[in-house]
C-alpha cells in the first residue's frame, strides 16, 4: 500500500526536476523585448543598442516589439499581461517613475507587476540657458533669479515629463520661482531657448550638447551625480552649486511580476556582461548616454522605488495637479 505514495514523490521530483531544467535551458526560442516608444526614440536606440548583444549571450534572438502611445502607458500595459515566462520583457524608462505623480489612472503597478532586471543606461539632462542671460555659473543664476522671484522663465519638453520635472527639483533645492513654459518635446523647446524667447531649461545632453560646443548655449551643470563621460568639462549641478543634487533620465530592463528567479538571474547576468563589454560601452557613451548595469536585480527595485518618492514629492511641492 505504500507504493502509490512513493510513485507520488518520485513523480514530483521529476516534475521539479524538469521544471529547473527547463528554466536552466531558458530561452528555448525568441525572446520578445517590448519598446513602449516610436523608433528612434531614446527607449528604443538603447533597446537596439543592446538587444544583438544580449542575443547573442542568450543563444536566442532578442526580436524588438515597439508599442508606442500614451506616453509609453500602451506597451507596458501589454507587457504586464504577459506570461512571466522569460519571453517578453520590457525596456522600462524613468517616466514610469513620474507617471504615478501625474495621472490618476495606470493600467499597472510598476512595482507590484514588473520585476526589475537591471538598470541598463542613465542620461543626465543639462541646464543651459541662452548666452545673453548675465550669468555664468549655477551659484551667479540662483543669486540673479533669487533678485527676480517669478520674473524667469524656462522651457520644458512638456508638462510632468522628465526635463520639466528635472528643473523643478533644482528649483525647489534652491528656493527659486520661475514660471514654467512648456513645448511639446524637446526638440521645439530647445529651438526656442538657442534663439533667445526663452532663456533657460534643462534638456538632454545628447540635444542640447552640439549647441554648446557652438556657443549658442551656455551650460552650468549637468543633472547627474557624476560628470558625464562625455562632456567631462561641465561641472555636475551638485559640485556647482546645489550639494545632493541628482536627477537622471534611465532605461533599465524589467519583466512581468512572477517570472522565475532562475530565469532573472540569467538575464540580469547578461545584462551585467553587455554593459561591460568595452565596445558596447563606447558606443552609449558615443550616444551621450552612461552605461550603468544593477549590482543585482534588487538594487534596480531599490532605485524604482526611491524615484517614485522622489518625483512624487517635486510634483506635489510644485503645485501640480495629477491628470
Amino acid at each position: 500500500m505504500k507504493t502509490p505514495a512513493i510513485l507520488l514523490v518520485m513523480s514530483a521530483g521529476l516534475l521539479a526536476v524538469s521544471g529547473a531544467q527547463a528554466q536552466g535551458s531558458y530561452p528555448t526560442k525568441p525572446v520578445r523585448l517590448i519598446v513602449p516608444s516610436s523608433p528612434g526614440g531614446g527607449t528604443d536606440t538603447t533597446a537596439r543598442i543592446i538587444a544583438p548583444k544580449l542575443s547573442e549571450l542568450l543563444g536566442q534572438q532578442v526580436v524588438i516589439d515597439n508599442r508606442a502611445g500614451a506616453g509609453a502607458i500602451i506597451g507596458a500595459e501589454i507587457a504586464s499581461r504577459a506570461a512571466p515566462d522569460g519571453y517578453t520583457l520590457l525596456m522600462g524608462l524613468s517616466t514610469y517613475t513620474i507617471n504615478p505623480a501625474m495621472l490618476r489612472k495606470i493600467p499597472f503597478d510598476i512595482t507590484r507587476d514588473f520585476a526589475p532586471i537591471s538598470l541598463a543606461v542613465t542620461l543626465p539632462n543639462v541646464l543651459v540657458s541662452h548666452p545673453s542671460l548675465p550669468v555664468k555659473t549655477v551659484k551667479e543664476l540662483i543669486a540673479f533669479a533669487k533678485a527676480r522671484p517669478g520674473q524667469l522663465q524656462f522651457a520644458s519638453a512638456g508638462v510632468g515629463t522628465n526635463p520639466h520635472l528635472t528643473m523643478e527639483l533644482f528649483l525647489s533645492m534652491s528656493g527659486l520661482k520661475m514660471v514654467h513654459v512648456p513645448y511639446k518635446g524637446v526638440g521645439p523647446a530647445l529651438i526656442d531657448v538657442v534663439a533667445g524667447h526663452v532663456p533657460m531649461m534643462t534638456g538632454s545632453i545628447l540635444s542640447a550638447y552640439p549647441q554648446i560646443k557652438s556657443g549658442r548655449l551656455r551650460a552650468y551643470g549637468v543633472t547627474s551625480a557624476r560628470r558625464a563621460t562625455g562632456a567631462p568639462e561641465i561641472p555636475t549641478i551638485a559640485e556647482a552649486g546645489v550639494p545632493g543634487y541628482d536627477a537622471v533620465q534611465w532605461y533599465g530592463l524589467l519583466a512581468p511580476a512572477g517570472i522565475p528567479r532562475e530565469i532573472i538571474l540569467r538575464l540580469h547576468g547578461g545584462m551585467v556582461r553587455v554593459l561591460q563589454d568595452p565596445a558596447m560601452k563606447q558606443r552609449i557613451i558615443s550616444d551621450g548616454a552612461e552605461p550603468t548595469p544593477s549590482a543585482t536585480p534588487e538594487e534596480f527595485g531599490a532605485l524604482i522605488r526611491t524615484e517614485l518618492v522622489k518625483w512624487a514629492k517635486v510634483v506635489k511641492d510644485a503645485g501640480i495637479a495629477p491628470e
